[in-house]
């Protein structure tokens, strides 16, 4: 299975819809997508993750890698995930402490930083 990858600005936030698997393979595409939102100074990013299939270390490993580049300029990155066993994974690495997890895009776009 591929990565999809599309983004939209929703107030001051960037949301990055993300669809398919998050893997070794398709992760590289992911962290360069956020590389360049930040680069480009999008500093409050959504990562939805309504439609993604499967994530691994290396997909965590890149989402961590985002929260770091825009907390260097203050900024903020939140996920959209209601997946049961995509849920699982940030529960069990403890990352639920780290990202603020939303149920829906909505939501994460009106929370505050």
């Amino acid at each position: 299975m591929d990565l999809s990858l599309s983004t939209r600005t929703v107030g001051d936030r960037t949301i990055v819809e993300v669809g398919g698997e998050i893997d070794v393979y398709t992760a590289p595409k992911l962290r360069e997508q956020l590389v360049e939102l930040v680069n480009d100074g999008s500093y409050h990013l959504v990562v939805d993750m309504e439609h993604v299939d499967f994530l691994d270390s290396t997909g965590l490993g890149v989402l961590v890698g985002g929260l770091k580049r825009v907390r260097a300029h203050e900024g903020s990155l939140r996920l959209v995930c209601n997946q049961e066993r995509i849920l699982k994974i940030f529960r069990i690495t403890g990352l639920t402490k780290v990202f603020p997890i939303h149920t829906s895009v909505d939501e994460a776009v009106a929370a505050t930083d």
